[in-house]
C-alpha cells in the first residue's frame, strides 16, 4: 500500500520554493525588538533568493525602517513596485551618473572622492540634494575609503555638505569576521571605525546615521549596533552562528515532485560515471532539481532529501536538471513530494545542512535557487 510521502500540501508545479512571509516579518521583529535599534533589511540578490519586493514588504511589516539593495537596478525595481521606504545602494560602475537614483530618492554609499564628485555632479544636474553614506574601510579591504585617505575624503565630503550639494546622512563600514566563534579582528575594526568617525567629526561632519553591525554582530556585539543594523542572512531565518538559537525562523522551503521510480537490483550503477552503485535491491526516485536550480554539484553522494519523513541520500552525481534518490524500500511513487531543504522542524534538511554538504555557506544556497524554480508565497 502506498503511504503519502509528504504531510505538506500537494504541488501544482513540478518544483517550487515556498516562501513564508510571516517568517521574514517575525525575523525582522526579532532584531528590532531584541536590540532596540532600527533595522535595514538587506533585500539584495532578489531578497537572498526569496523575492526582493515580497521580502521588503514582509520586513517592513516587522519593523524594518530601511532597505539595502546592492545596485541601481535592484533599488529602482523596488521603487517601481511601489516601495517608498528609504533604500541605500553601494555598488556601481565608474560611469554611473546617479541621476535616476537621486530622482527616485535613493541613498548612495560613497567610498572614494571620485564617487563623491560624481554624485555631486548628479545632484547639481537634477537640482536634488543627494543623500550619501560615507563608507570607511576598517579592515575588510574591500569597498570603502582606506584609512590613509580619510582626511582628504572627509574634507571633500564636508565641503560638498556645507555647499548644500549633498547631505552626509550616514557613515558606515563592514565587518569581516563577526560570524566566527572568537570574532577575530572585530574589536580592531570597531576601534578603526571609531577613529574614522573622529576624523569625520574633525572635518565638520555629524552624520545622523552610524551603522556597522550585520546579523551576527547585531546579536553578539552590542557596541556595534549604533543607529542601524544591516540584517541579511538573519532576516531569512538562518542563524548567523549555527550553534546558537535566537528564535529565527527559516523562510524558504524547496521541494519537488518525484517524477518516476524504479526498482533495481544490487549492483546497479546510477547516473554519470556510476559513482554510486546500489548495495542492495532498492527503489530509485527521480527528482527534477539539479545544479541549474541551485543544488550544489559537489553535494552529490553526501546530501539527502526528505521523503515521507525519511532522509534519502542523493545517489551519485547531481546533474543539471535532476537528482536520483535512493529511497530503499519506502513506498514512493510519482507525484510524492521530496523536500530539498526547509526549516528543519519536521526533520528535513536545512540550508545549513546543504551548505555543509556543498562546502559553502547558507547565503550561497539560498541565492543559488534558480529563477526557473517558481516562488510561492504564504502567510498564515
Amino acid at each position: 500500500m502506498h503511504v503519502p510521502t509528504s504531510r505538506s500540501r500537494p504541488m501544482a508545479t513540478m518544483v517550487e520554493a515556498v516562501v513564508d512571509l510571516d517568517a521574514i516579518t517575525h525575523n525582522a521583529r526579532v532584531f528590532a525588538d531584541r536590540t532596540g535599534t532600527d533595522v535595514m533589511a538587506m533585500v539584495k540578490a532578489n531578497g537572498f533568493g526569496h523575492g526582493a519586493t515580497q521580502a521588503a514588504r514582509a520586513a517592513l511589516a516587522g519593523g524594518a525602517t530601511w532597505l539595502g539593495a546592492s545596485n541601481a537596478v535592484e533599488a529602482l525595481a523596488l521603487r517601481a513596485d511601489g516601495i517608498t521606504a528609504p533604500i541605500m545602494i553601494w555598488l556601481y560602475p565608474p560611469t554611473e551618473t546617479f541621476e535616476k537614483l537621486l530622482l527616485a530618492g535613493i541613498d548612495v554609499s560613497v567610498g572614494s572622492i571620485d564617487a563623491l564628485n560624481a554624485v555631486a555632479d548628479a545632484a547639481r544636474a537634477t537640482l536634488h540634494v543627494a543623500n550619501v553614506h560615507l563608507k570607511a574601510d576598517t579592515g575588510m579591504s574591500r569597498g570603502g575609503v582606506p584609512a590613509g585617505e580619510w582626511p582628504a575624503f572627509f574634507e571633500r565630503a564636508s565641503a560638498l555638505h556645507e555647499a548644500g550639494v549633498l547631505r552626509v546622512r550616514g557613515i558606515w563600514s563592514h565587518l569581516a569576521n563577526a560570524e566566527e566563534p572568537d570574532m577575530p579582528g572585530v574589536h580592531d575594526q570597531l576601534a578603526a571605525f571609531d577613529e574614522a568617525r573622529r576624523q569625520a567629526a574633525a572635518a565638520g561632519l555629524d552624520p545622523e546615521i552610524v551603522h556597522l553591525a550585520n546579523s551576527a554582530a547585531a546579536l553578539r556585539v552590542p557596541e556595534t549596533r549604533f543607529d542601524l543594523l544591516r540584517i541579511g542572512i538573519g532576516l531569512y531565518g538562518i542563524e548567523p552562528m549555527p550553534d546558537e538559537d535566537h528564535d529565527l525562523r527559516p523562510a524558504m522551503t524547496v521541494r519537488a515532485q518525484v517524477l518516476l521510480t524504479k526498482r533495481v537490483p544490487a549492483g546497479t550503477g546510477v547516473g554519470y560515471g556510476h559513482d554510486y552503485v546500489t548495495e542492495n535491491e532498492t527503489t530509485l526516485a527521480l527528482v527534477p532539481l539539479g545544479f541549474a536550480d541551485g543544488v550544489p554539484r559537489q553535494a552529490g553522494g553526501v546530501a539527502s532529501f526528505q521523503l515521507g519523513g525519511v532522509r534519502c541520500p542523493v545517489a551519485g552525481r547531481v546533474a543539471m536538471d535532476q537528482v536520483v534518490l535512493d529511497v530503499g524500500d519506502l513506498p514512493v511513487r510519482a507525484g510524492d513530494v521530496a523536500v530539498m531543504f526547509g526549516p528543519g522542524t519536521d526533520g528535513e534538511p536545512t540550508a545549513h545542512d546543504w551548505a555543509q554538504w556543498g562546502q559553502t555557506n547558507p547565503n550561497d544556497i539560498l541565492t543559488g535557487i534558480g529563477a526557473r524554480v517558481p516562488r510561492r508565497y504564504e502567510r498564515a
